[in-house]
């Protein structure tokens, strides 16, 4: 029999698996304060892939992060195939064994059938009692179920604090979290300012974030837009751009300086600093414009004043996330076509790639974006 809702003893053992990127991690971590906040005595583990593994270090929230590959696990044949998989796989076995937890809390969907087995199977491997997670109609082997209702029903940090909340947690504080140091700061300082203080910034401060994790390359503007908008708002507000990215998107940071026709003082930060530096930036800029991509979130969750692009994702699912709903400081900038969203849609995965033509991304002119970006920057009194 399952239920809705438990109370776990004060010093639970518990285990929070979110194998996802930066951006999904981030979304979390209300629903990880819930849990800090509603059991202070209890051990709480995360259990997260690499690409996200650094992120919260340094938050007295977790106790400890176990780190997981989960593409190596991708397809049965990959499991078979490979004796170093099957190593792995019973490593961790005995690592969450060990481990004695009272609760595993899933905060992932039950989209694809091998994806439903992996979580089954790693669920089952901790041998805790109480199993919570979203139920789709696909989870049976959860003992605590929270309706999923599609995505975009609720939004991703809002399903993960009804995980939370189904494992007896009370949310108090909605808004995202980032630890940053004086380390990550002074990098980012530098970064900006120049190592002795002597870059003198051009305000308004404007970042933008041209590109998207490899797995959706389709939800890119394209460049020669961020170009143009770029040189709309230097005629309307004067100012300097930074280049957010990795160091694969140093390309396409050039191509978009290469577009631009105006003054605007432009430089790259691609590859400049690992993810809590580029964050650390993004606390000191005066308007954010970027994909719908891990590098957004990081802006929503610092308060950098944040314009989101999206097209063929849900943006009810994945929009900029503040906590508050009547807050001014991130808004999305999209069509309206009944296609939208194809990808993450109801309870499918969709097309990462989108169709064909692509008109959602495609046909989205630069004079939306504008609008919006110059209402975040009036909104927000930045000197002109």
């Amino acid at each position: 029999m399952h239920k809705s809702q438990i109370t776990l003893p004060p010093s639970a053992r518990i285990l929070v698996v979110k194998m996802a990127g930066i951006g999904d991690l981030l979304l979390a971590t209300p629903a990880l304060r819930a849990l800090r906040e509603s059991y202070p005595q209890a051990r709480i583990d995360l259990l997260v892939t690499p690409d996200s593994a650094g992120l919260l270090n340094g938050w007295d929230v977790i106790d400890r992060t176990i780190v997981l590959d989960k593409y190596l696990f991708d397809h049965p044949r990959q499991i078979l195939n490979n004796p170093q998989t099957l190593l792995r796989l019973k490593e961790l076995w005995q690592s969450l064994r060990a481990g004695r937890y009272d609760a595993v809390l899933l905060l992932h969907h039950l989209t694809l059938p091998f994806g439903r087995l992996k979580h089954q199977l790693l669920m089952r491997a901790t041998g805790a009692r109480w199993r919570i997670g979203l139920d789709n109609g696909h989870g049976w082997f959860l003992n605590v179920r929270v309706k999923d209702r599609g995505f975009g029903a609720l939004h991703e940090a809002e399903y993960a604090m009804a995980v939370a909340e189904a494992a007896g947690a009370t949310v108090r504080d909605k808004k995202l979290f980032l630890p940053l140091g004086d380390t990550e700061r002074q990098q980012a300082r530098r970064l900006v300012y120049g190592k002795d203080n002597t870059h003198d910034v051009k305000r308004p401060l404007i970042a933008m974030h041209p590109g998207s994790g490899g797995y959706s390359v389709a939800r890119r503007w394209a460049p020669e837009r961020f170009a143009q908008l770029a040189d709309t708002l230097y005629a309307d507000f004067g100012g300097e751009l930074l280049l957010m990215g990795g160091p694969e998107e140093k390309e396409l940071h050039e191509q978009i300086i290469g577009l631009m026709q105006s003054a605007m003082p432009v430089r790259s930060l691609a590859g400049k600093g690992n993810i809590k530096t580029a964050a650390a930036v993004l606390e000191l800029v005066d308007l954010f414009v970027g994909n719908d991509a891990g590098v957004m979130h990081l802006a929503a969750a610092v308060g950098a004043p944040t314009v989101a692009i999206f097209s063929l994702s849900n943006h009810k699912a994945w929009g900029p996330y503040t906590g508050d709903s009547s807050s001014q400081r991130a808004t999305v900038v999209r069509l309206d076509l009944p296609c939208m969203p194809c990808f993450y849609s109801g309870h499918l995965l969709g097309t990462p790639e989108g169709c064909s033509t692509r008109d959602c991304i495609a046909q989205l002119g630069v004079e939306p974006v504008a609008v919006a970006a110059r209402r975040m920057l009036r909104a927000t009194s930045i000197p002109q």
